[in-house]
């Protein structure tokens, strides 16, 4: 007789998801302590040996809280979705994000990042509004008053824009980058430079920022009879080398290269070019990243002071708690100029 061998059963999947239930078995307490606990409740006092009983056994069972089920019982979510920007960010932001997003977090926040997609502006605002978060935060320009709108009509309770304006219902962080522009300029013409070139990045995305410091620049020069000179420049060494090549033919003595690693870029043309730096052309940037002052010569920048993500956190919070206050506005950005041996 043939004996066929028969293939064994797969281990049968795991009966249920673990419940508060189950956790508050485990640790011997109340299915309302083990919500307290896990929920950060502070109107409620829980001893501390109570507290890490509950989370050793939400541990062991690998127990993770429902979100949309403590949504439902809160009336709101804790979302904070931020848009993902449609510009290349640089370090500096990312900084800021990090540090907003581990304040947000302290508040008992979640910080999710919603990626970029064809929708922009309130278009895009109908995507967000589908997550139903809490907050948004939206970074850059574009979101109107009719995508404020919609996300208030979905639930939200706070909208705040980082931007060079305000929008009608939204709390605003207004990013003056005049301001950033206009410094770097008049510490160019304070020492003595009256050719001014002013490097606008070729990104797509960044004319937001870089117009206005543009702007700034001319407007720190106006009527002096200094002359300020757009110098398109897309970041790749091949085209920070042709800029570089006709440099002398431009008759430039300075340039404000928009931030920091534009700087690095162009000195590096520029020196390979012989143009001495800041004998023949002074150069400054901004953003204060750390590479800077590794450069020879060290390069001088605009220092932005960006408010904190525990302020910017709080703003949020303050918000969500009171959504029917009015709109709050704050300056969020100033301008310092750091003065070092490239110009």
């Amino acid at each position: 007789m043939v004996q066929i061998s028969k293939t064994p059963a797969p281990p049968a999947l795991s009966r249920s998801v673990p419940t508060s239930a189950d956790v508050a078995r485990l640790a011997g307490v109340s299915r309302a302590t083990v919500s307290y606990v896990l929920n950060n409740t502070s109107a409620v006092r829980i001893s501390e040996p109570t507290r890490r009983r509950v989370h050793e056994a939400a541990r062991e069972l690998g127990y993770v809280p429902h979100a949309a089920a403590r949504s439902l019982r809160a009336g709101h979510s804790r979302m904070v979705l931020i848009p993902a920007p449609t510009f290349p960010v640089g370090p500096l932001y990312s900084r800021f994000l990090s540090d907003l997003q581990g304040a947000l977090a302290a508040l008992d926040y979640t910080v999710v990042q919603h990626g970029t997609g064809a929708p922009h502006g309130d278009e895009a605002a109908r995507a967000w509004a589908e997550l139903r978060p809490v907050a948004v935060l939206v970074p850059g320009s574009g979101l109107g008053p009719r995508g404020v709108a919609v996300l208030k009509r979905s639930g939200a309770r706070a909208v705040v824009t980082l931007g060079p304006e305000t929008i009608e219902g939204a709390h605003a962080l207004l990013m003056d980058h005049d301001a950033v522009g206009h410094s770097a300029g008049a510490h160019l013409y304070d020492r003595g430079r009256r050719r001014i070139g002013v490097v606008v990045p070729q990104e797509p995305g960044l004319d937001a920022f870089s117009a206005p410091r543009l702007d700034g620049v001319r407007q720190s020069v106006h009527g002096t009879g200094a002359t300020v000179t757009e110098l398109p420049l897309a970041y790749d060494e091949q085209a920070a080398a042709r800029l570089a090549a006709r440099w002398r033919d431009l008759g430039l003595d300075a340039v404000f290269t928009y931030n920091d690693e534009y700087a690095m870029l162009l000195m590096r043309a520029l020196q390979d070019e012989g143009v001495r730096i800041p004998e023949e052309t002074a150069v400054i940037g901004a953003d204060d990243l750390m590479l800077g002052r590794l450069l020879r010569p060290r390069l001088s920048t605009v220092h932005l002071e960006l408010p904190s993500g525990r302020e910017l956190a709080e703003l949020v919070d303050r918000a969500v708690r009171t959504p029917g206050t009015r709109p709050e506005t704050h300056k969020a950005l100033g301008a310092t100029v750091l003065h070092r041996e490239s110009s």
